[in-house]
């Protein structure tokens, strides 16, 4: 993918430890367009977290780590394999149930919750008493949340799929009904028009100031070119060829 100078919202939510709701409705709505996009394609995102979530220089969510992605997922298809982040599976993957698209929704209830209150709603180091966490705690809310912010993250995050925010056929549609989004106008969020919580302060494009250290000061490692003999042949080619003998076609590239 481009390089997007915003950095992780991950990084970006570590430096200011929680954010206001008005934030978290930005972020949020841009989410659930990704991810009404992704089902409309038949796509389940399935390791939705905030290290997936970059920000380009405009401040809008691009979504990132599609290697545990399932294609082919519509409202009556469902899948059972045990993959993900820990502190981000769904109830219904734990129990080594048929799931579908409402793990989606699970995920963005975490991040969205992590966004406002600042912590997991579930943690454990321990990741059996984390899975019962998940399975069986009831979710706990700072005083601080708005009724609108409770009522959408206790949609979100059902133990039961089928009775979750988004969990039926409407997906994404039901997600965008409640009040806690009921100012948002959504074509104005796919068209890139709201108005974003802040301006990034990056002065170029290869700005990295809003990555982390811990990434930005390692060694750049250059992929060596391929060693050539005295008469310019590709060394490697006798040795491709012991892997390729049967084939008829070689391409030149």
């Amino acid at each position: 993918m481009e390089y997007v100078n915003g950095g992780e919202l991950f990084f970006r939510l570590s430096s200011e430890r929680v954010f206001s709701e008005d934030h978290t409705r930005f972020f949020g709505a841009d989410i659930v367009s990704a991810l009404d996009y992704l089902h409309s394609r038949k796509i389940m995102k399935h390791d939705l977290k905030l290290e997936n979530l970059m920000l380009d220089k405009d401040v809008h969510i691009k979504l990132t780590g599609f290697g545990l992605c399932k294609e082919g997922i519509t409202d009556a298809a469902t899948m059972k394999t045990f993959c993900g982040t820990e502190e981000y599976l769904a109830p219904e993957v734990l129990e080594d149930s048929n799931y579908g698209r409402a793990v989606d929704w699970w995920g963005l209830g975490v991040v969205t919750y992590e966004m406002m209150c600042g912590r997991l709603p579930f943690y454990n180091q321990n990741h059996e008493k984390l899975f019962e966490l998940i399975l069986m705690e009831d979710i706990k809310f700072p005083q601080t949340l708005s009724s609108d912010a409770i009522s959408l993250l206790s949609g979100l995050m059902k133990k039961d799929p089928n009775k979750c925010l988004g969990g039926g056929p409407d997906d994404a549609k039901q997600i965008m009904r409640p009040s806690f989004f009921s100012e948002v106008n959504w074509q104005d969020v796919y068209d890139k028009k709201l108005v974003p919580p802040f301006k990034p302060q990056a002065t170029s494009e290869t700005d990295t100031r809003y990555f982390d250290e811990e990434f930005t000061a390692q060694t750049i490692t250059i992929t060596p070119l391929e060693k050539y003999d005295e008469d310019g042949m590709d060394c490697m080619y006798n040795e491709r060829r012991l892997h390729f003998s049967l084939f008829s076609y070689s391409s030149s590239g």
